[in-house]
């Protein structure tokens, strides 16, 4: 499951077709065909990477204060493409992975499974 996160791997053929763009997922597979926009991602993943991310960035841009003092245009031209590459590549990672999960556990959206009983 890893792997094919990494590499945006169709979750059903392993072909490399999971995203149209840098974050964006492909309307469908262009090797088998499976519908993506069937799978509900949302935008939790972008949420928990927002602080995930921040915290670490901002522990190591205090880090960096504290032991060397540098002016702030260093610390802007070393954080803010720093940033913008984590939660980029952290971002289709995590959302690969929700996805591939979601098939692998045959969640889609609008499906509610029914408990016997139940109102």
């Amino acid at each position: 499951m890893i792997p094919a996160a990494l590499f945006g791997l169709c979750p059903n053929c392993g072909q490399k077709t999971l995203f149209g763009n840098i974050t964006h997922f492909a309307e469908r597979c262009r090797a088998c065909s499976l519908d993506f926009s069937s799978y509900n991602v949302g935008d939790g993943p972008a949420a928990f990477l927002t602080l995930i991310v921040g915290a670490i960035v901002l522990g190591l841009a205090l880090f960096v204060e504290f032991t060397f003092y540098p002016p702030i245009w260093v610390h802007l031209l070393l954080w803010i493409p720093v940033t913008s590459l984590m939660v980029i590549g952290t971002l289709r990672f995590s959302k690969a992975l929700l996805l591939i999960s979601e098939h692998r556990n045959e969640a889609h959206e609008g499906t509610v499974d029914e408990q016997e009983g139940g109102p």
